[in-house]
Parts: structure tokens; C-alpha cells; sequence
């Protein structure tokens, strides 16, 4: 049997993982999220790996003989061309974000880090990313501003939520939906069965 460590406090995270019946525990790292990677893969790969890894030292040091863990992180970026959206500063800067998505098609891509810590003591790292093409339809300033009013895009990476009120504007989607939450499930499964791991029935 393995401990499920979700390496983040994010209650979408938290609300994928609980609608999938997986059961796990947060471990949120407060590591500084600088990389010097300048891909978006590598970048969103590379912060999921700075979110698992102090976690999986901690448990290094302190796991009883014989205990296994799975750790898994993951950092989600919104890339329109080359501008990376991050989370909106204030309501400005969101309405800005919303506004270059507007009638544009971009990419949310979300880079995963699992760290498989063993009964043996062997550590195993699994690290990819996803992508989803999302295309927004023309939207008016009064549409924007009346969005953006909300609150909802304030802690949103690209300043908008999917799964929220923004899904109104949505023109389609080409990709993984739950990546655009920020937590691509189906991948992450698929992963860990490679490795012999079901995270559904631990």
C-alpha cells in the first residue's frame, strides 16, 4: 500500500483527487517557485519538481522501514504565443489577461512531478506535461470587467476558472479538460499504472 502525498493546497487539486475516490493527504511545499528553464514544458515541469521534492527528503528522513509513498506535484501555466499568464496581481491585470484571450486560442499546460519512494528505500521521479488548446470567444469590455467583478479569475492562473463563470465564454476546448483545472488525473493514473501503481485502490 502506498501514502497518496498531493505536494499542493489547491482546492481544485484537492476537488479532482476527491471526485476520482482517490485517497490521499496534503503535503503543501513552500518552496520558491524560480527556475531558469525558459520552454513553458520545462518551466511548468521544473516548478512541480521544486513542489515534490523537499517533501520527498522530509519523508526520506522520517518514513518507518518499509513504507511506500507516492508524491505528486504539479504547476499549470496559461501561454497565449509567447506571453505566460500567471495569476492576476489585482483586478487591472486580470481584466488585461482576460482581454488577450478574448477571441485568441491559447494553451494551458501543466507539468507534473511524481516522486515514488519504495519499501526497498528507492526513490523513482516521473516528470511530463500536458497541454490543452482552449479557444475563447470575442468578448466586450462590459463582458470582461462584468467577469472579472466576480472575483473568481483572482487566484487563477490565465485569470479565469473552466470549470466556473468564465465556461460561458468558452469556443471549445482540444485537450485534457481536467488539465485546464490544473490537474491532468488521467495522465497522472495512466502513469502510475505503468509503474504498477492503481492510486485508486490504496
Amino acid at each position: 500500500m502506498y501514502r497518496i502525498i498531493l505536494a499542493s493546497a489547491s482546492p481544485r487539486r484537492k476537488e479532482i483527487m476527491e471526485t476520482m475516490g482517490i485517497k490521499y493527504e496534503v503535503m503543501a511545499s513552500n518552496a520558491e517557485e524560480v527556475v531558469s528553464e525558459t520552454r513553458p514544458e520545462e518551466m511548468v515541469k521544473a516548478v512541480a519538481g521544486l513542489k515534490t521534492g523537499p517533501i520527498a527528503q522530509k519523508i526520506n528522513e522520517t518514513r518507518a522501514s518499509g513504507e511506500c509513498c507516492v508524491i505528486i506535484g504539479a504547476d499549470t501555466m496559461v501561454f497565449l504565443q509567447e506571453h505566460a499568464l500567471g495569476k492576476p496581481k489585482d483586478e487591472t491585470d486580470a481584466i488585461r489577461m482576460i482581454a488577450m484571450l478574448a477571441g485568441n486560442t491559447h494553451k494551458v499546460i501543466t507539468g507534473v512531478n511524481i516522486r515514488i519512494l519504495d519499501g526497498s528505500g528507492k526513490n523513482t521521479e516521473l516528470s511530463f506535461a500536458v497541454c490543452t488548446e482552449v479557444a475563447v470567444r470575442p468578448m466586450t469590455q462590459e463582458q470582461i470587467e462584468d467577469y472579472v467583478s466576480t472575483g473568481e479569475p483572482m487566484d487563477k492562473a490565465g485569470a479565469y476558472a473552466i470549470q466556473g463563470k468564465f465556461g460561458i465564454f468558452l469556443q471549445g476546448i482540444a485537450g485534457d479538460y481536467y488539465n485546464v483545472m490544473g490537474f491532468p488525473i488521467a495522465e497522472i493514473y495512466a502513469a502510475l499504472l505503468e509503474q504498477g501503481i492503481d492510486i485508486k485502490n490504496q
